[in-house]
This record gives structure tokens, C-alpha cells and sequence, in this order.
């Protein structure tokens, strides 16, 4: 059966649609994106602005159109940090139903972590051992601990990539001071969870997801997206140290111009970094592998999950 996965994200609106059955693995069929930005659409009483609600059902709508021309059953819709925190949330989901016949649903910060996470075990399988799973979205930070599907500790912070460059970054290049500051902020932030996953022991694998890892392995040598999904792409501690000072000395063109970079992440790349480094230093984490799947595919793999075996 073919089945899409909306995801309604803080950077983007990205339909996923995969051929899949019970027991084996998803295979991408197409995909369908839309840069949205939803994060940077608020108003000062951090409500989706109404021009930012119309953006979203037209996209939403694009979406849907995309999926029936391609022939998806079904398809997942599920929304992350920009519309579960809005103040104007519920209004938001009523009107996305009203106008487009869509029943989002809002995941907490805890399932997007526990769902990517699935993702990634299925990915690597038993044999990784404990899997430390670290994902960087537009708006927030999920960190997971396991050694099962399901993991031992999962967490969500508001240190999103898009989140914290909107919030404490204005200028381009950033001034060294507010670079500081964020770096302060964003360390204190994941330190308080650090005891949450520590008394589990150490990991044997660390994994990690979301463009933003991606494209910080691939600006410090690993293979791009040419050489294939099954292409092994890690990153170390030691060369993201390297990158933050020259990513905090950019203007964004100039970080366009670097591999793997596009133009609509740049801006955000230089947070997420900031993040990236302060979670592998705090977690004391010296290497870790991107994982190919996250978010997407563990819905995806949950409601396959859930249908009958084929007999």
C-alpha cells in the first residue's frame, strides 16, 4: 500500500510518501515540500498570524493534492513545536479542518523523541547495542536512551535551530557577544537533563537525525547525498569544535556557499551547531552517525506496525 506521512513542521510542511506493508521496509515513492516557516510566522503574543494560517491550509491543501495524484490510501498528518505552542493553536487545528478536512494531530515533544527513535533503532537494529539518538528541529531539541523500541528516557527541549537563531541572533554575521550569550543559554538548557539519561550507563551507539546534523557532517567531510542513503555519514566532536567559529564569522551567503547548505538553512545552521556541540560535549559524546530516518519514518513504522500481518 502507498501512505504519506504530513509533517507540519517549524521550517517546512514535507509530505512523505512511501510503498510499505506490514514487516517490510518503507520505500520513498515521492516527496512534497514546502519551506513554511511557521516558527518566524508569530505574532507577539506568539500566536500564528492569520496570513500564516492561510499559507498553511493552501499548503496543507497542495499537500493533499499531491498525495491522491500519486495514489497514497491514507495519509498521516501530524504537526510538531510551532503549532503545539502557539497560543492560537486549537483555532489553528479547526481551520485546517474546516477548510481542508484535515485532523492533525499535535505530538508532544516526548513522542517526537520516542518516534524518532523507533526510526532509528529500526534503522541500526538490536545489534547497536544502547542507541543515544539526538534530533535538531526548527524548534526544538529531542534527546532519547534505549536499548529497546521503545526508550528508557526521552526528552524535548525549546532549543530548536529556527527557534533560537529568530530569538537571540539578529545579525548577520551574529555579534560575538549574543554567540556567547546563546552558547550559555543552550548548555545550561540540555545540562539539566543530562542526569536523566547518565544513570542508564553509557551508550554503545550515538545516532543522530535532522537536516541540521546532516548538513554539519556533510560541511565537515562526510559523503553528500550522491553517494546514497547507504553511504555511512558520521561527525565528530573535534571538527564541529572547528566549524562554530567559522560559522559564527559568516554572513549567511557565505554559509550558503559550503556544501550541502542551502540557502533556506543557512541562516539557522551557526544554532544548530551551537546545539549540536553543547549536547556531544555535555553527553560526552566524541563521534556520532547520522541515521538516514527520524521523525517520518516512525510514524510511518508505528501505523505499520498496528496493521494486521498479511496471511
Amino acid at each position: 500500500m502507498r501512505l504519506g506521512v504530513l509533517d507540519v513542521g517549524s521550517n517546512t510542511v514535507h509530505l512523505l510518501m512511501v510503498d510499505a506493508h506490514h514487516g517490510a521496509r518503507p520505500l520513498p515513492a515521492h516527496s512534497h515540500k514546502a519551506e513554511l516557516r511557521l516558527a518566524e510566522l508569530l505574532d507577539g503574543q506568539g500566536a500564528i498570524a492569520p496570513a500564516g494560517v492561510d499559507r498553511l491550509i493552501s499548503t496543507i491543501a497542495s499537500a493533499l493534492q499531491a498525495a491522491e495524484d500519486k495514489g497514497c490510501e491514507d495519509v498521516l498528518p501530524f504537526a510538531t513545536s510551532a503549532v503545539r505552542e502557539a497560543t492560537n493553536a486549537d483555532d489553528v487545528l479547526r481551520r485546517v479542518h474546516d477548510e481542508t478536512g484535515v485532523d492533525l494531530q499535535v505530538l508532544s515533544g516526548a513522542e517526537e523523541a520516542r518516534l524518532t527513535f523507533l526510526a532509528a533503532r529500526r534503522w541500526f537494529g538490536w545489534s547497536a547495542g544502547k542507541l543515544l539518538l539526538l534530533d535538531i528541529g526548527g524548534g526544538s531539541l529531542e534527546i532519547a536512551y534505549g536499548i529497546d523500541e521503545e526508550p528508557d528516557a526521552a526528552v524535548s527541549l525549546p532549543l530548536g535551530a529556527g527557534r533560537l537563531t529568530g530569538g537571540w541572533l539578529p545579525g548577520d554575521p551574529p555579534d560575538p557577544v549574543d554567540v556567547k550569550a546563546l552558547r550559555r543559554h543552550v548548555r545550561a538548557q540540555i545540562a539539566r537533563t543530562v542526569g536523566e539519561f547518565t544513570r542508564f550507563g553509557r551508550p554503545d551507539h550515538v545516532v543522530a537525525t535532522s537536516k541540521t546534523f546532516k548538513q554539519l557532517a556533510r560541511i565537515a567531510g562526510a559523503p553528500g547525498s550522491g553517494d546514497g542513503i547507504y553511504a555511512q555519514r558520521g561527525l565528530s566532536r573535534r571538527s564541529l569544535e572547528e566549524w562554530v567559529p567559522k560559522l559564527a564569522a559568516m554572513t549567511t551567503e557565505q554559509r550558503c556557499t559550503l556544501p550541502g547548505v542551502s540557502e533556506g538553512r543557512a541562516p539557522q545552521l551557526l544554532a544548530g551547531a551551537l546545539v549540536a556541540e553543547g549536547a556531544m560535549d555535555l553527553f560526552g559524546v566524541d563521534e556520532l552517525e547520522i541515521c538516514p530516518w527520524a521523525l517520518r519514518e516512525g510514524v510511518i513504522l508505528r501505523r505499520l506496525d498496528r496493521l494486521p500481518a498479511a496471511r
